[in-house]
């Protein structure tokens, strides 16, 4: 039996005690998780998919797991479940993560050339590419996937799923730019080049209007929205139908030009001395 077959059977049985080779198989699960093999969600050629037996597979740590102790020095612990440690990296790697505070769990990937900023938190299943940047007090939620070259600013916040195991993670395509004190929640994808303005919420219920093309966009295929290639997203209002009140929308301003990559440039360059 394959690795697929035997966790989604694993899953499926929800064991009352789990064996030594139940253990072993979600090992090797973590492993090729956290080093790349394997990923929660991938881009195919109709789309970004979930592998459902994936998201199967970071739950059945979960439930295999004990409350254990990580003993970090004499004076200062963690306690978590005894499936779920904290990566380990080394100079190899050739990831830069400054001191000061930032936890990454084991069972997420990050290419060779992230550089993460204290403190900053990436859960399991999450998978940032090269050369990627995550600013202080960001979060990278599980199941996340961020792509080549993104900035993700100071408090950005882009959430995590595990379940149900179809629904769709956050998706940050390569090139973006998320602003500070941005969320992104509930599958939403942001394709390339997409800058997405500080203080901006986007969620699967708040619509989202595209002020270029004077409409709102539709949700896609995973119930969620879409934010379009190069769209400058910015917080907004919109009517709330007679009542005289406004209720809170993103809008699309402008899609990227000359005085976009000068603004994303300066911020970016920023970061180089950091």
């Amino acid at each position: 039996m394959n690795m697929k077959d035997a966790i989604i059977a694993l899953y499926n049985a929800k064991p009352e005690k789990y064996n030594s080779a139940d253990r072993e198989l979600y090992e090797t699960f973590i492993d090729a998780l956290d080093t790349g093999k394997i990923r929660a969600c991938e881009k195919t050629e109709s789309g970004w998919k979930v592998n459902q037996w994936v998201k199967m597979g970071i739950l059945i740590g979960f439930r295999m797991g004990v409350l254990t102790e990580y003993r970090l020095s004499d004076n200062k612990s963690f306690f978590d479940k005894d499936t779920l440690p904290e990566k380990v990296f080394q100079l190899q790697d050739q990831i830069r993560i400054v001191p000061g505070g930032t936890s990454i769990r084991k069972g997420c990937y990050l290419a060779a050339g992230v550089t993460i900023m204290p403190p900053a938190f990436i859960n399991i299943g999450a998978y940032v590419d090269s050369g990627t940047l995550i600013d202080s007090h960001a979060l990278v939620g599980s199941c996340a996937q961020i792509g080549k070259n993104v900035h993700l600013s100071a408090g950005a916040m882009i959430g995590g799923v595990l379940e149900p195991v179809e629904a769709r993670p956050v998706v940050i395509e390569d090139d973006a730019f998320i602003g500070g004190n941005v969320g992104i929640y509930q599958g939403i994808i942001v394709k390339q080049k997409a800058v997405i303005a500080a203080g901006t919420i986007i969620t699967a219920s708040t619509l989202i209007y595209d002020a270029v093309h004077t409409e709102f966009l539709q949700r896609d295929q995973g119930g969620s929205f879409t934010i379009p290639e190069q769209a400058v997203v910015v917080p907004g209002s919109r009517p709330l139908k007679d009542t005289g009140f406004q209720i809170y929308c993103p809008i699309i301003i402008k899609y990227r030009d000359a005085k976009t990559e000068k603004s994303v440039k300066r911020e970016e360059d920023i970061h180089i001395f950091d």
